[in-house]
């Protein structure tokens, strides 16, 4: 790379004047680098993806009709800043509908987002001075920190395990954290784990935040995805108001992913701050979409049928793992399986020892051509996703057979056992009991 003036030009925040000279690789690049040497190596061999982190479908009819319909309206062709009112209040009716959050004002406690993403990178620009700390969970999606720490903020890492139910335990915070805090985040139904939060936990963490004077930003990507009950606010919390805020997408329950559009909904204070931020930053989503989407809210019967093919497909994944030695536990909600990596696994005779999860997704990648997403955060761990390309069922039980196909004759083994052995029978007739979980 040329060393030309520019190159000493680069904020600091990325790289500075080193920026672009890292060796190192991200582990999704790395991942999608094996992905492509696989399939050069074995052409004509299907690579079963099972770590992509989106809908597999596109969008419902009633979705793609009225987006077509609105966008050929030309009031709706010009910009929509910090956007229209049909979305918010959309968003205010669906809250209260579907997570059973009343009395949200839709024009001063929801705004919208260019999707959860987008939230998370311009939410910072609000609250953090240098020198201020970002509590967040790990393993995680990492957008809020990174730029927390680009604001000249620290983040403080709060570890998720399974002995918690893959619940934050406040009581690791230092106390030096607490007093400089100025935010939380909380992601559940949670990616990568699956795990869900309770009614019980986000009123501890509201306490929590009065007591330490911090704010809440909710992940909610994932809320309308859940396989039991409800979905669940922390909005539902009385106070919750007070502290926090909660962000929503269209994206995972509404196969929405490229439309770019959620809301952030809460403390009246935090929204009006996140739309001023906004509107330096961005001129707001397209109204047909807004439109489009506000329909979509309407009709939360979109999510439920999406919601039972990945509780299906989930109940299928986990009846084909449980044989080989893994330990899957059906979460609630999400369209995730977070389960214990293997140490090691024999094949002809010929045993393969692994040091950390990124190996063992490494290997499936490279030997089985199946793609998962390793987790070393807090031991190693492979995050399985539902959203594997599938147009029927029956096409979904043939990916999953292929998948039994491939681990057939492989011996995984694990540092943590159930102690618990089933037998290899046929995935077309499954069980949806829930296994015992493993610690």
């Amino acid at each position: 790379m040329d060393d030309s003036y520019i190159q000493q030009l680069f904020a600091e925040r990325i790289g500075g004047k080193n920026y672009g000279k890292s060796t190192a690789i991200y582990k999704f690049e790395k991942i999608k680098r094996a992905k492509r040497a696989a399939m050069a190596a074995h052409p004509g061999v299907e690579l079963i993806d099972l770590g992509v982190g989106e809908p597999d479908e596109m969008a419902f009819p009633l979705s793609v009709q009225t987006l077509q319909a609105e966008a050929a309206k030309p009031e709706n062709r010009g910009y929509a800043d910090n956007g229209g009112p049909e979305y918010r209040q959309a968003a205010a009716r669906w809250m209260q509908n579907v997570c059973g959050v009343s009395g949200l004002n839709p024009d001063t406690e929801i705004i919208h987002s260019l999707g959860s993403k987008a939230a998370l990178s311009i939410l910072p620009a609000a609250l953090i001075n240098p020198g201020d700390v970002a509590i967040m969970t790990v393993p995680g999606y990492p957008v809020f920190g990174t730029h927390t720490k680009w604001y000249g903020g620290e983040v403080f890492n709060l570890k998720l395990t399974a002995q918690n139910s893959f619940l934050p335990n406040f009581g690791e915070i230092p106390s030096d954290v607490l007093r400089r805090a100025k935010v939380m985040v909380l992601n559940y139904p949670n990616n990568p784990t699956g795990a869900s939060a309770t009614m019980e936990f986000f009123a501890d963490a509201v306490k929590f935040a009065k007591k330490y004077n911090f704010v809440i930003v909710s992940d909610a990507a994932y809320a309308a995805l859940v396989f039991e009950g409800n979905p669940l606010s922390i909005l539902s919390v009385p106070g919750a108001k007070d502290v926090a805020v909660e962000l929503h997408s269209m994206s995972k329950g509404f196969n929405m992913t490229g439309w770019r559009l959620g809301f952030v909904a809460g403390n009246e204070l935090l929204v009006k701050a996140y739309g001023d931020c906004k509107d330096n930053t961005d001129s707001g989503q397209f109204l047909a979409i807004q439109k489009a989407c506000a329909v979509s809210l309407d009709h939360p019967e979109i999510t439920q049928q999406i919601t039972v093919k990945y509780s299906r497909r989930m109940d299928v994944l986990i009846a084909l793992l449980r044989p080989f030695g893994f330990n899957p536990v059906k979460p609630k909600g999400s369209f995730f399986l977070y389960v214990h990596a293997p140490k090691a696994v024999t094949v002809n005779g010929t045993r393969v020892e692994f040091s950390s999860a990124e190996e063992v997704s490494q290997w499936l990648i490279t030997e089985k051509l199946i793609s998962t997403v390793p987790w070393d955060d807090t031991g190693p761990y492979l995050r399985f996703s539902v959203t594997f390309i599938a147009e029927s069922e029956n096409a979904e039980l043939r990916v999953m057979e292929e998948i039994q196909r491939r681990f057939a004759g492989l011996k995984f083994e694990f540092e943590v056992s159930c102690g618990t052995r089933y037998e290899t029978n046929s995935i077309r007739t499954v069980s949806s009991k829930r296994a015992p979980r493993c610690a």
